[in-house]
């Protein structure tokens, strides 16, 4: 289990961290399903009394992201196949459309730039750079919504689908074969729109976003396989 040692109680009030750390380190996948966590270790981990933690596991619990054990504390919830299908199926649609807009706005110096990422990628890739991999292929897509990010709704939107799917993206990227699919799908992304065409760009998009879906139910099936 994975969650910062201490709270720096001078930024936010503490109640606000604790909950903010717990959630992105089970949306990142640090809190892995079927983890159980307790008021105390927690507290103790993170250096705060059983107060703020107790406020974010109750919180955590409304947002589906833990359920309460039969004993003392919680256990981090793992997602089911629909889910996984509806929170893909979502992005495809958010992204996708996010593209087509794209693709209508994009500066000259943005094609260089996604380049770049994709040729990064590749390189750590061959040389088994693993967490680079995964960095210069969220540097693409986060280049990415950077320029939708005045259409406010549609970016806050994407920024927090990206968090929902965030450890299902770090267990797919983590395979060669699933790496290298996604670096190709971002060449095919690039070239569309190179060809500055909307219709293309979305429909790339989505084929991704279809295909890391596909790669993360498999991840699912053997995961549940090994129960």
């Amino acid at each position: 289990m994975t969650v910062r040692s201490q709270v720096d109680k001078r930024e936010v009030p503490v109640r606000k961290k604790v909950y903010a750390n717990l959630k992105m380190a089970i949306l990142s996948g640090h809190l892995g399903p079927k983890e159980r966590l307790t008021e105390e270790h927690l507290a103790e981990t993170l250096g705060v009394s059983r107060t703020p933690v107790r406020e974010a596991l109750y919180r955590l619990e409304a947002e589906g992201l833990i359920r309460p054990l039969e004993t003392r504390g919680f256990i981090v919830s793992g997602d089911s196949r629909e889910e996984v299908e509806e929170l893909f199926e979502l992005r495809a649609i958010l992204e996708g459309y996010a593209l087509r807009i794209i693709s209508e706005r994009i500066p000259e110096e943005s094609f260089q730039q996604l380049d770049t990422f994709i040729d990064k990628a590749q390189a750590a890739l061959e040389t088994g750079r693993m967490g680079d991999v995964f960095k210069w292929n969220t540097r693409f897509h986060d280049h990415l919504h950077e320029l939708v990010s005045d259409t406010t709704r549609l970016y806050r939107m994407i920024v927090d689908m990206r968090k929902q799917v965030l450890r299902h993206r770090k267990v797919t990227l983590q395979s060669t074969e699933g790496a290298q699919r996604t670096i190709d799908g971002h060449r095919k992304i690039l070239l569309a729109l190179r060809l500055k065409d909307p219709e293309l760009c979305e429909k790339t998009m989505r084929q991704h976003i279809k295909l890391a879906k596909e790669d993360a139910l498999l991840t699912l099936l053997k995961e549940n396989k090994e129960q």
